[in-house]
């Protein structure tokens, strides 16, 4: 496994578990449902591994970067409008 793969799924893990909570805050302010809260979770965090492991075996570079680069746009401006 090439070293940039690594290196790029645990920045792309370091901002998505983040992004994991603000959704659930997100859905815990609009619901308040504490099972809407949990599936907001559960389909962030999937939707977040998945894309790991894509990015650890096949994405092109390119591709893997600009996924971790809009991940961490998207927690940066969550957290600082929320």
């Amino acid at each position: 496994m090439e070293t940039w793969r690594v290196i790029a799924t645990a920045l792309l893990a370091a901002a998505g578990l983040p992004l994991v909570l603000v959704v659930m805050a997100k859905v815990r302010d609009r619901t308040r449902s504490s099972g809407q809260v949990a599936l907001g979770g559960v389909v962030t965090l999937t939707l977040l591994a998945v894309v790991g492991v894509l990015t650890l075996t096949v994405l092109p570079g390119a591709v893997s970067w600009a996924l971790v680069a809009a991940v961490a746009a998207a927690v940066s401006v969550m957290l600082l409008a929320g």
